[in-house]
């Protein structure tokens, strides 16, 4: 199983091709970090030797029956380890998921989920496929590999493009070395996880190497030392000398060695650095008589009772100085409204293998025929297309009075493309030529959950079940957005007509274009520019414009009534004592009818009491006034996929204002500018059918 490509970063470089005992290697080059590599995760080694199957065959009947069941079991597992076969032959398939042992179970099921959805795109009606992301692997076959745990052939390997100093080179390489060797001794000796990572200082240019190392737990100890240690010998003599870090991912075993720590956690192995220099030898005759020693301990003692202030004194000064500086840098940062991350044009770099040209995309389009579009709002119209590859697309057409530049729209792209999870929306690309800016997204062909949702006809196409999937989806992608992602993303304008569904009604997040970047320390931030929609909006931000990720477990809970219920929150009924969806929902709460509320379709459709009155209650915790009674998205999570968990009573949400109502003294001029104030006549309501559009985004 061996595929080999040419790929290059700034010039074109050479590609190699290993047969060794640890199997075909393809070498592919990168830049580390912050840089951008020169092809993203996910890898793929396609057999397409082992022949193709047809669409709606068994063969691939039985690769999406391991889709649906390998994640959970890979993510369920304490290992985050799993094999499976699906059919009988000729049909059968088997299949292998190992996720890295520092990651967690949400993310090691969306990894692999996400896994056999690029398998089905990148290897497209192959038989085998191999994908390699961060954090997982996953290998299908049509034939059982499963059964020799020391096959491990079919691997890619790559290497940071920098090279150490040539007089580090020797010494790098030996720490290197004994740090990787060590811990795959670790890993090996690991009887559960057969998982290691290990750190071990080295200079000062270099503080510290980092390692991890890893074998499928099915692999017996000798023979995962023994796998590591091949493939290391294969490459490392010829590729990894003097680089500053390297790869090589196997179906079986893996490592990977860097100068910055790029696993989670402390590390798991602590080597000892290398020794220091040995001290200088003593002078000839140096040995000073009584009298000299007793100057010299005279004169150090002086030495140090002026220095020892001095330097306390200037340590306290810059200290204060870096800590006054930090504060403005903070507090300007706020007031402005900028990114914490960089808008510098070299950084937008990495927008650049996004970029399409206008010529594909009017061909897609048709040249944005009438008949394409798909709707229309307040930034411009979205378009069917379809390109050269049958890759059906979504294409966000800028109006040309759009007040988002251009370098803006490139920084929150750069955001948007660093986001990948099961549950967020794809971006595929963008185009800027012209007088264009388009953005390009994956399809969704079931459009936005707003037209489904709130539509008297459609509305019967979400059964219960499905309701709860789109549920739990949504939930999967902000805790993504606010736990597991390297980025801390607040979204700050979810609704369902930003929650777009694929054809088996999965849930994307779109529309990041109130999105706001927190560093991984901060809690909240505050902003005197307040945008988004009325009746999704928590209370704190509305009126105060305080946001945090509690903001977006409010507009969940919103999110989640309307799943129940089939309302708009910020559609009121004349016949109901109650102005808004959740003091209405809060009545029949507290009075038990809540039955009387739930979407007519639901009513004697297998739609269980108990689901029902849990969903409600998750719905019911979230909309809490107070932030800080509202729960994580991880929590949130639990609740929704644990029949066990005793749920907390929630407290009654006040945040109600009636529709016509004006705000203005409770709100300032800004909020009320800033409202995307919706009408609850459906008719005049405007279209969101496959709403990838990104919001205006604020003034940076």
């Amino acid at each position: 199983m061996a595929m080999t490509m040419a790929m290059s970063y700034h010039h074109t470089l050479p590609c190699y091709f290993l047969a060794s005992a640890a199997g075909a290697l393809l070498v592919v080059f990168l830049h580390l970090p912050p840089l951008a590599t020169a092809q993203p995760l996910p890898w793929q080694l396609c057999n397409d030797t082992a022949g193709n199957f047809t669409e709606k065959s068994a063969y691939q009947a039985n690769i999406r029956r391991l889709a649906a069941s390998i994640p959970k079991n890979a993510s369920s597992s304490p290992s985050l380890f799993a094999t499976g076969a699906a059919g009988a032959a000729p049909d059968t398939v088997y299949a292998l998921a190992l996720c890295r042992g520092d990651d967690n179970a949400s993310s090691c099921a969306s990894c692999v989920a996400k896994a056999f959805d690029d398998a089905q795109q990148l290897c497209a009606l192959n038989k085998g496929a191999s994908m390699f992301d961060d954090p997982c692997i996953l290998r299908y076959a049509d034939w059982d590999f499963l059964a020799n745990t020391t096959d491990n052939r079919g691997g890619l390997l790559a290497f940071s493009f920098d090279n150490v100093s040539r007089s580090e080179a020797a010494a790098f390489d030996a720490a290197s070395g004994r740090l990787v060797n060590a811990t795959a001794g670790y890993a090996a000796a690991d009887p559960a996880r057969r998982f290691g990572t290990g750190e071990v200082a080295f200079d000062a240019n270099y503080p510290k190497i980092y390692s991890l190392a890893q074998c499928t737990p099915d692999m017996a100890a000798a023979d995962c030392r023994a796998c590591l240690g091949r493939i290391y010998r294969s490459v490392a003599p010829t590729y990894f000398g003097g680089k500053h870090g390297g790869r090589v991912f196997g179906v079986r075993c893996s490592f990977r060695f860097e100068t910055y720590q790029f696993f989670s956690g402390r590390a798991l192995l602590q080597l000892p650095g290398p020794p220091g220099p040995p001290p200088p030898p003593p002078a000839v005759n140096a040995t000073p008589p009584a009298a000299a020693q007793g100057r010299k301990r005279n004169r150090t003692g002086l030495v140090l009772a002026i220095a020892l202030p001095v330097a306390a004194a200037i340590l306290a000064l810059a200290v204060t100085c870096f800590c006054f500086w930090r504060r403005r840098t903070a507090a300007a940062q706020k007031d402005s409204g900028r990114p914490p991350y960089s808008t510098n044009p070299d950084d937008i770099q990495s927008i650049d293998p996004l970029l399409l040209d206008l010529s594909t995309l009017r061909a897609a389009t048709d040249n944005f025929a009438e008949s394409n579009k798909l709707g229309e709002g307040g930034f411009g119209a979205v378009y069917k297309g379809i390109l050269y590859d049958g890759q059906e697309i979504a294409v966000k057409r800028l109006s040309l009075g759009s007040s988002q530049g251009i370098e803006e729209l490139k920084t929150e792209l750069v955001l948007v493309a660093k986001l990948q999870h099961k549950n967020l929306v794809r971006l595929i690309g963008v185009c800027f030529e012209e007088d264009e800016k388009l953005i390009v997204y994956e399809y969704m062909p079931n459009r936005s959950l707003d037209t489904i949702l709130f539509d008297s006809q459609r509305s019967k196409e979400l059964d219960w079940g499905k309701r709860l999937k789109i549920v739990n989806g949504v939930a999967r992608g902000l805790q993504y957005l606010h736990e597991e992602s390297q980025l801390k993303i607040v979204h700050r304008d979810l609704k369902p007509s930003n929650v777009l569904l694929d054809s088996d009604f999965n849930p994307k997040i779109s529309d990041f274009g109130l999105a706001k970047l927190f560093d991984m320390d901060q809690s909240q931030g505050v902003t005197s520019h307040i945008a988004g929609t009325y009746g999704y909006m928590a209370p704190e931000y509305a009126m105060h414009g305080q946001y945090s990720a509690k903001s977006d477990v409010f507009s969940l809970g919103v999110l989640i009534l309307e799943m129940v219920t089939g309302r708009k929150s910020n559609t009121f009924d004349d016949s109901e004592q109650s102005v808004d969806l959740l003091s209405l929902v809060w009545e029949h709460w507290t009075t038990g009818t809540i039955a009387e509320l739930l979407d007519p379709f639901l009513l004697g459709r297998r739609a269980p009491q108990d689901q029902i009155s849990k969903l409600v209650n998750i719905g019911l915790l979230c909309v809490q006034d107070n932030p800080a009674d509202r729960p994580m998205m991880s929590t949130v999570n639990v609740m929704l996929s644990s029949d066990t968990v005793s749920l907390q009573v929630p407290s009654k949400p006040t945040f109600c204002i009636p529709e016509m109502q004006d705000p203005s003294h409770l709100y300032s001029n800004a909020y009320n500018r800033a409202m995307k104030w919706q009408s609850t006549d459906k008719s005049k309501a405007p279209m969101s059918p496959n709403e990838v559009t990104l919001t205006e985004l604020e003034p940076r």
